[in-house]
């Protein structure tokens, strides 16, 4: 067990001079006026008062931005991201500090020894949300049981590709000794091989949040001995040749600004290209590569490019023995976004054995 990584959490914000505060039913433009200036906005007595100035400023942004093409939205959103993090609440002795406020777990977990600091309301909700699907759970529909996904890890909110790998997992017949597993995440595809029956997975994530999680999440039980964990780059320390190399990689390329927002969804130049070299040494003569991938960016127009198709075409080192599609589920009624792709978009599960 690895025992030395600390999970990324929201830094406590230190504030000296005063702020401004607002309270829902106030004017609020010279409040979204300070905002766009840089200057932080304290909610200091209901915690709805942090809703309602949230939803002024949406309304705001939709005045001025666009927001039906997949660009606009992207754009819309890392301006909503910039301003509403200037927006602050308070944390006293782990508690926060306005009126009907939820509880929240993690801020007794991280901040033991922390009993006053601020943290943004994005943050705060963030932290909210993640506190509820830890203690409750979340059901997968390709798991037997909860996953309760720790703080600051990905987890999936469609399935279509799990349902995917599953089926082909179960038509899967080549060895099960061991299987490497890039970017856990919190753990579904490493849960499902071992489900499947394969004796040892050994998994990498470059988010400590993962590990961290996966750790608490196996504990001592028997998949912890199945389930093999490092913090890393792709394949961080396994250099062993493996049957099964499984990859769900981020499926779009990183554009300006995509810095801290949906960091997980976003995939550099690199990353490809370094992928397939490292999994040619560490796959098996026999062995096979399975990617998770979508046809998102093609539909949306950000870019043209496929990266397994580009490496088929040109990397020579790895064949494709079959490629499964699945049509994505429409978009919820719930959905504000305007998601006009979402009839043509489908999960792709690539099967690519060695040359």
């Amino acid at each position: 067990m690895i025992t030395d990584i600390k999970a990324n959490t929201p830094e406590p914000i230190a504030i000296s001079e005063n702020l401004k505060s607002f309270k829902h039913g106030a004017d609020v433009e010279p409040v979204i006026e300070d905002l766009i200036q840089g200057k932080s906005i304290l909610i200091k007595e209901f915690y709805n008062d942090g809703i309602s100035l949230l939803e002024d400023l949406h309304k705001y942004l939709k005045l001025k931005l666009p927001n039906k093409s997949f660009k606009e939205q992207h754009e819309y959103r890392s301006e909503y991201f910039r301003l509403s993090n200037l927006i602050l609440l308070e944390i006293i002795d782990q508690k926060l500090c306005v009126k009907k406020s939820p509880s929240i777990g993690w801020l007794e977990k991280f901040y033991p020894e922390n009993n006053h600091f601020f943290l943004t309301f994005p943050q705060i909700q963030g932290l909210n949300s993640a506190w509820q699907w830890y203690k409750n759970g979340i059901s997968i529909p390709v798991l037997r049981n909860k996953m309760h996904p720790y703080y600051g890890t990905y987890f999936p909110t469609r399935f279509e590709h799990l349902v995917l790998f599953d089926n082909w997992l179960k038509r899967y017949v080549g060895p099960k000794k061991t299987a490497i597993d890039v970017g856990v995440g919190c753990g579904v595809l490493s849960l499902q091989m071992v489900e499947h029956g394969f004796q040892k997975v050994y998994a990498t994530d470059i988010n400590p949040n993962s590990i961290v999680g996966l750790q608490e999440y196996m504990g001592t039980t028997k998949l912890s001995r199945k389930i093999e964990l490092d913090l890393g780059h792709l394949f961080g320390k396994w250099e062993k040749q493996t049957e099964l190399i499984v990859f769900n990689p981020p499926w779009l390329p990183e554009v300006p600004g995509s810095g801290g927002i949906n960091d997980a969804m976003y995939y550099n130049k690199t990353l490809f290209p370094d992928f397939f070299a490292a999994a040619k040494k560490r796959l098996l003569p026999e062995g096979k590569l399975v990617l998770i991938f979508s046809n998102l960016a093609q539909i949306t127009n950000v870019t043209k490019e496929h990266p397994i198709e580009t490496e088929l075409a040109e990397g020579s080192r790895f064949q494709l023995e079959r490629c499964y599609k699945k049509t994505v589920s429409a978009a919820s009624s719930k959905t504000k976004r305007d998601q006009y792709w979402r009839s043509s978009e489908e999960v792709e599960l690539w099967v690519l054995t060695n040359i």
